[in-house]
C-alpha cells in the first residue's frame, strides 16, 4: 500500500525529472538542430572548451558563487546571531522582511532592481548624485553589470538562510555559552569554539543549496542584462536558454546543460565531505 502511495509522486519524477535528465544527456552527443539530428560522439564537449563565450559565461558563474555564496552565509549568520538576542515581537517582524524576498516572484523583484539600476531615473543614480558622483550605467557598463547581478542576488538569496540559522541557534543548548562565558571566554570564541560547530548540519544545507541556485542563476541575467554587455554578465544557465532557444543548438545547449550538472554535483560532493563531518560535542 505504501508503494502505491509513492507511485504518483514517483511517476512524476520519472516523467518530469529523470527522464529530461538522460534525454539531455543522450542529446548532447548528437548535432540536434531544427534541420539536423546526427551523431557526433564528443563534439559538443570538445567545442565548449574551444568556444570564448562559454569560457566567458563559465568564469562569470564562478565568480558569481564565490562572491555571492560567502557574502550571502557571513550576513545571514551576522543578521540571525542578532535577531535571536532580540524580543520573539521584534524577531518575528525582521524574519519577516527578511524572508519576503524569498516568497515573492523573482520577476517582479528583478523589474524593481531593473528600475533601480536605471541610467535616467534610477534612485542608485539619484542618491550618487546627491554626493556628486556621474549616472553611472549599472547594467550597461562591463565594469559594473556583474557586480550589480550580485547585489540583486544577495538580496533575493539570504531570506531562508537567516530563517534557518535563527531556528538552529536556538536549537543550542544556553548551558555551553554560560560555562564559557563563566570560563572567561570572549564573543569570537564562544562563536568559533561553540556556536559555529553546532551550525553545521545547517551550514551544509544552507551552503549546498544556495550554491546550487547560484549555479543556475538565470531569470536575473535574462531580465536584467539577457547576458551583456559583452556576455560580461553571462552564465552557463543563460547559454544554455541561448544555445537551445534563441540559437537552436540543442546537442550544444544540451552538452552545457551536462558540465553544469556535473560541476554542481563534484562541488557538492566537496561541500558534503568538509561540512558534513560529524561534530564532536
Amino acid at each position: 500500500m505504501s508503494y502505491l502511495f509513492l507511485l504518483p509522486a514517483f511517476g512524476f519524477f520519472l516523467l518530469f525529472v529523470a527522464y529530461p535528465m538522460l534525454r539531455g544527456v543522450y542529446i548532447s552527443f548528437f548535432d540536434y538542430s531544427l534541420r539536423s539530428f546526427e551523431f557526433v560522439g564528443l563534439h559538443n564537449y570538445i567545442s565548449l572548451f574551444h568556444n570564448e563565450t562559454f569560457l566567458k559565461s563559465l568564469r562569470n558563474t564562478f565568480l558569481l558563487v564565490v562572491i555571492a555564496v560567502p557574502i550571502v552565509i557571513v550576513f545571514s549568520v551576522f543578521v540571525a546571531m542578532n535577531i535571536y538576542k532580540t524580543k520573539e515581537v521584534i524577531r518575528s517582524f525582521f524574519r519577516g522582511v527578511f524572508y519576503l524576498p524569498a516568497v515573492s516572484s523573482v520577476v517582479s523583484i528583478t523589474v524593481v532592481w531593473g528600475w533601480i539600476y536605471h541610467p535616467n531615473y534610477g534612485i542608485l543614480n539619484y542618491l550618487t548624485g546627491l554626493f556628486g558622483f556621474e549616472p553611472i550605467s549599472w547594467l550597461g557598463d562591463t565594469r559594473t553589470a556583474l557586480l550589480a547581478i550580485i547585489a540583486v542576488l544577495i538580496t533575493t538569496s539570504v531570506g531562508q538562510p537567516i530563517i534557518l540559522y535563527v531556528a538552529s541557534l536556538g536549537n543550542i543548548p544556553t548551558s555551553y555559552i554560560e560555562a564559557a562565558q563563566i570560563d572567561r571566554a570572549t564573543p569570537w570564541q564562544i562563536f568559533v569554539k561553540i556556536i559555529w560547530p553546532m551550525l553545521m548540519p545547517t551550514n551544509l544545507y544552507i551552503i549546498v543549496i544556495t550554491t546550487i541556485n547560484t549555479f543556475q542563476c538565470f531569470a536575473l541575467i535574462q531580465l536584467l542584462t539577457s547576458g551583456g554587455p559583452i556576455y560580461s554578465t553571462s552564465t552557463v544557465m543563460y547559454g544554455v536558454y541561448e544555445q537551445a532557444f534563441l540559437l537552436g543548438n540543442f546537442g550544444l545547449a544540451s552538452a552545457m546543460g551536462v558540465c553544469l550538472a556535473i560541476m554542481i554535483g563534484i562541488i557538492s560532493v566537496i561541500q558534503f565531505k568538509y561540512f558534513g563531518s560529524d561534530v564532536e560535542y
